[in-house]
């Protein structure tokens, strides 16, 4: 079970690359609603925030991890391919799409930005304005 805006519900979120993305709801989930309301921000683990993104319960995921911290491609693969499939993008901090042949990690400039493909640009705009800026 995930909680998002305090909403509880189960999902099973499954893709084939090139065929789109699908969910379907588990037993005994409740429907889900929308109210147009501006949450702050939600902390997740799992790949439940892509799945979460791709159903259009938020509409971006940044995560801009500590310095030395190494993604792994499980945390992020299949989520990626949901969101992909869904008609999202997912990019790293500097605009370029995550590269899993490359072994256990991902090799990363700095973060993952997941939102669509209206929002990419402004958001990676500000990302990195940002990282500008720390250094």
């Amino acid at each position: 079970m995930v909680a998002l805006l305090g909403i509880k519900f189960g999902s099973l979120f499954y893709a084939t690359i090139g065929c789109g993305a699908e969910v379907e709801a588990l037993e005994g989930s409740k429907p889900q609603k929308k109210h147009g309301v501006q949450a702050p921000p939600v902390r997740m683990d799992s790949q439940a925030k892509y799945g979460a993104l791709a159903r259009g319960d938020g509409a971006i995921y940044l995560r801009i991890p500590h310095r030395g911290y190494i993604e792994t491609v499980w945390d992020n693969a299949a989520g990626s391919i949901v969101v992909i499939e869904a008609g999202g993008m997912v990019k790293d901090a500097s605009g370029n799409d995550l590269d899993f042949s490359k072994g256990r990690h991902l090799d990363l400039d700095r973060g993952i930005i997941a939102t669509n493909k209206h929002l990419m640009s402004l958001v990676l705009k500000a990302v990195q304005e940002v990282i500008k800026e720390e250094h």
